[in-house]
């Protein structure tokens, strides 16, 4: 049985591709392991796929000065022996990585155990963890065109994300139900603000609620500890902390998604053929990828972008009113576009490798 060991985390962003791509990787006949921090989100959502999971020590390398600089160094150090001493004993045929900051010593390692190593970046320009692993892997998926300019041109395959094949099977009357809407003749507007929310924007539709719920049905992913328990009996209101399996249902019932512009997040919207609202992470607050990202899609005709520094009850509302008109546009814009069959694809890389 061939054997891969998988690795990313840190964010659900940087978990979520590799669980799509494993039914696929059983198909072919691989054993999977993963590799991931201590105690990171990823260890929860690995183990729930039944996966061997390894923690390692993990440290952040930061652009900016941290006292925890001259301590991480050391923790990634010793998450790369580790890393050494689990490939050596697991002895995958290949590695793929997702990139998060732990991925960054199982990368290094697998080149020092000489087993090849495709990592994939999501966002339209690397971040530092995978600038770091680059060197190091035999090829580097990606999802916008425009990143193959900032990446080895033999390394580069422009892949897309893979993506949760269940998000394509909701029922929209199981989310109807779950959310105890009345009207069915409203439409649904569905706000995803990431996993752990987004209090800019969960203020934002709540300030609107009142007039958002006289034409609209509005399902609210809020986050953890977000609720709002003033609104829990509001006819046409459903708010929730996360959703998991019932996501595919909840975009199976949305005809208009607003989200934040997170690489993973954007693709599941284009997968789906879903008109959107993007609401990038403000620069500010980050190192202003999802603003790349966002404007990406914005130019190929896939989104409406509102930037956070512009969000008003007055914009939201404006931006909500024109997607709905052009709502024809953005979905023929979507069905047009080149988007590609990324688990194949990966597979398809993985395979290669593999008999290496």
């Amino acid at each position: 049985m061939k054997k891969i060991v998988m690795t990313g985390g840190g964010t659900a962003g940087h978990v979520t591709p590799n669980i799509a791509l494993m039914p696929a990787l059983r198909n072919e006949g691989f054993e999977i392991s993963y590799i991931g921090s201590y105690e990171g989100i990823e260890k929860r959502l690995i183990e729930e796929q039944g996966v061997p999971y390894y923690g390692i020590s993990s440290g952040k390398l930061r652009r900016y000065f941290d006292p925890k600089n001259f301590s991480d160094p050391f923790k990634v150090l010793k998450g790369y022996t580790q890393s050494i001493r689990l490939l050596k004993r697991i002895k995958p045929d290949v590695v793929f990585s997702k990139g998060g900051f732990v991925s960054v010593p199982v990368v290094l390692a697998a080149k020092h155990c000489k087993v090849p190593a495709i990592i994939h970046e999501s966002d339209l320009t690397p971040g530092l963890a995978n600038k770091l692993a680059i060197p190091s892997a035999t090829k580097v998926c990606c999802n916008f065109p425009e990143t193959l300019s900032y990446l080895p041109k033999e390394k580069a395959v422009l892949t897309g994300s893979p993506i949760r094949q269940e998000l394509l099977t909701g029922d929209a009357e199981h989310a109807f139900s779950l959310c105890h809407f009345k009207d069915h003749s409203k439409q649904t507007i569905l706000i995803v603000g990431g996993s752990s929310g987004s209090r800019v924007i969960n203020t934002a539709i709540r300030g609107l609620l009142p007039e958002l719920l006289k034409n609209y049905n509005v399902i609210h992913l809020c986050g953890k500890d977000n609720l709002d328990e003033t609104l829990t009996e509001t006819t046409g209101y459903a708010q929730f902390e996360y959703a998991n399996k019932e996501l595919s249902d909840m975009f199976a019932l949305a005809d208009l998604v607003i989200s934040r512009a997170g690489a993973n997040a954007i693709c599941e919207l284009l997968a789906l053929r879903k008109p959107n609202i993007l609401i990038p992470l403000s620069a500010a607050a980050s190192r202003g990828d999802q603003i790349l990202n966002a404007n990406s899609f914005r130019s190929q005709g896939f989104s409406y972008v509102l930037e956070e520094k512009d969000l008003s009850n007055t914009t939201l509302l404006e931006a909500i009113e024109h997607v709905f008109q052009k709502k024809e546009e953005y979905i023929k814009a979507m069905e047009n576009s080149n988007s590609r069959n990324s688990i194949d694809t990966i597979i398809g890389l993985i395979l290669d490798a593999s008999k290496k």
